[in-house]
C-alpha cells in the first residue's frame, strides 16, 4: 500500500520537472537558431563589404592626390583666415549604419573643435543622416544645411559638386570652412580630420600669394572648384573608411555569434543531459517500487 501511494507523487514531481525542462530546452533551441541566422546574416556582410572595400580604397587614392594637389596653394602661400570671418564646419558622413562608432567619431571631433579657444561655429552644414543625428542632440541651432542619400556607393566628383553648389548658392556667408571627415589611416584604424577651406579675400592676403598670377575670375572659380574637389575628397575618404570599419564591425559580430553559439549549445547538451538524467531515475525509482 505504501507503494503504492508514494508512486502518483513521484510521478506528478517528475512531470513538473519534465515539463520545466522541456520549456527551458525549446527557449534555448529557439534562441540557438535565432543567433545562428544573426552569424549568418553577419558573415554574408562581412563578405560584402570585403569586396567594397579594394574599390573604396582604389577610388580614395584617386581622390587623395587630386584633393592634396588642387588644396597644395593655401600650403604654398601660407594661408591664414582673417581675424573678422566666421568658420562653417561641413560634417561628412553617410545614411548607413553597421559600422561601429565611425559616425560618431566626426561629431565628437566638430564639438570638440566648436569648444576649443577660437573655434566658435558661424554655421554647420551636415552631410549624412548619421552625423545630423549626432549633431542635433548638441548643435541643433548651429545646423543650417543638411543633405541625405550619400553612402549608398561611392561617392561621385557630380555628386560633391551638386552639394558643393548647393551650399555656395544658399544665401550663407561662408568664409573660411572646415570640412570634417574621416582619414583613413589602415584597414583597422581611421581618424577624424579637419580640413580648411579659405575664402578669396585670405588667399589675396597670404604672403605666398603674390608668386601667382590669377586673374580675378579665374581665382572664384578655382576657390569653388577647390570647395567642391576637398568635399569629395573627403566623402571618398570617409567611404573607404567606412567600408573597412563595417568589415571589421561585421567580423566582430560574427565571431561573438560563433561564440553564442558554443555557450548555448553547451548550455542546452547539459539541460538535456539533465533531463535524461532525471527521466532515468522516474523509471528507476518506479521499477523498484513495483
Amino acid at each position: 500500500m505504501f507503494a503504492t501511494r508514494a508512486q502518483p507523487a513521484a510521478s506528478v514531481l517528475s512531470a513538473g520537472i519534465q515539463t520545466r525542462n522541456m520549456a527551458t530546452l525549446r527557449e534555448i533551441q529557439l534562441r540557438l537558431n535565432s543567433i545562428k541566422n544573426i552569424g549568418k546574416i553577419t558573415k554574408s556582410m562581412k563578405m560584402i563589404a570585403s569586396t567594397k572595400v579594394a574599390k573604396a580604397q582604389r577610388a580614395m587614392e584617386t581622390a587623395r592626390s587630386y584633393g592634396a594637389t588642387s588644396a597644395a596653394i593655401y600650403k604654398n602661400a601660407n594661408t591664414v583666415p582673417l581675424e573678422d570671418e566666421g568658420n562653417t564646419y561641413v560634417v561628412t558622413s553617410s545614411d548607413r549604419g553597421l559600422c561601429g562608432g565611425i559616425h560618431s567619431s566626426v561629431a565628437k571631433a566638430t564639438r570638440r573643435f566648436i569648444a576649443a579657444p577660437g573655434g566658435q561655429a558661424a554655421g554647420v552644414i551636415v552631410l549624412g543622416d548619421k552625423a545630423k543625428n549626432q549633431m542635433s542632440r548638441s548643435n541643433r541651432a548651429d545646423i543650417q544645411l543638411s543633405f541625405n542619400q550619400i553612402g549608398k556607393s561611392i561617392p561621385t566628383f557630380a555628386e560633391a559638386s551638386a552639394a558643393a553648389d548647393t551650399i555656395l548658392s544658399s544665401g550663407l556667408k561662408i568664409d573660411t570652412s572646415t570640412i570634417v571627415y574621416n582619414q583613413f589611416a589602415s584597414a583597422i584604424a581611421y581618424e577624424a580630420t579637419p580640413m580648411k577651406n579659405f575664402s578669396i579675400d585670405a588667399l589675396k592676403a597670404s604672403e605666398g600669394f603674390d608668386a601667382y598670377e590669377v586673374d580675378e575670375e579665374v581665382l572664384g572659380d578655382y576657390k569653388e572648384f577647390l570647395f567642391a574637389n576637398n568635399i569629395f575628397w573627403a566623402l571618398v575618404e570617409g567611404h573607404a573608411s567606412e567600408m573597412s570599419a563595417k568589415r571589421n564591425a561585421m567580423e566582430n559580430a560574427t565571431k561573438n555569434a560563433g561564440e553564442m553559439v558554443d555557450r548555448l549549445t553547451m548550455t542546452y547538451n547539459r539541460t538535456r543531459q539533465a533531463t535524461i538524467t532525471s527521466e532515468l531515475v522516474d523509471i528507476i525509482t518506479g521499477a523498484s517500487a513495483l
